[in-house]
């Protein structure tokens, strides 16, 4: 017996705003991503880090927006809602990893230096 898989149908005018609007999830995903780290390691001042904010409040949008048009359903939809929760602090994370292992390991340095 055969398995039918019915899948719900994505109009073809829906084409174009599915690929604008995910294009626009990795694009406002990597500008949170780089605002937040840079400004955080002193590149940028504090002063960025609210538009860091702004980009992941549009990426979260826009995922939202996208899932609607590919027609998730509610499960899924809940999943990324949740996965863009842990994304908002991901680069505060990667932050916090890269500060302690630079911090153990100038101990180490100056204990060479000075034998």
């Amino acid at each position: 017996m055969e398995k039918l898989i019915v899948r719900p149908e994505i109009a073809i005018d829906n084409f174009l705003p599915i690929f604008v609007e995910s294009t626009l999830v990795l694009v406002f995903g990597v500008a949170y991503a780089a605002v937040i780290t840079l400004s955080k390691m002193g590149y940028f001042s504090k002063k960025w880090t609210p538009i860091g904010y702004l980009f992941w409040a549009l990426q979260t949008y826009f995922l939202y927006d996208f899932a609607t048009l590919i027609q998730s359903n509610h499960f899924t939809m809940k999943v990324l809602m949740v996965t863009m929760v842990a994304y908002l602090f991901i680069p505060h994370l990667y932050y916090m990893l890269i500060t302690s292992g630079e911090e153990r390991y100038e101990k180490s340095d100056k204990i060479i230096e000075n034998t």
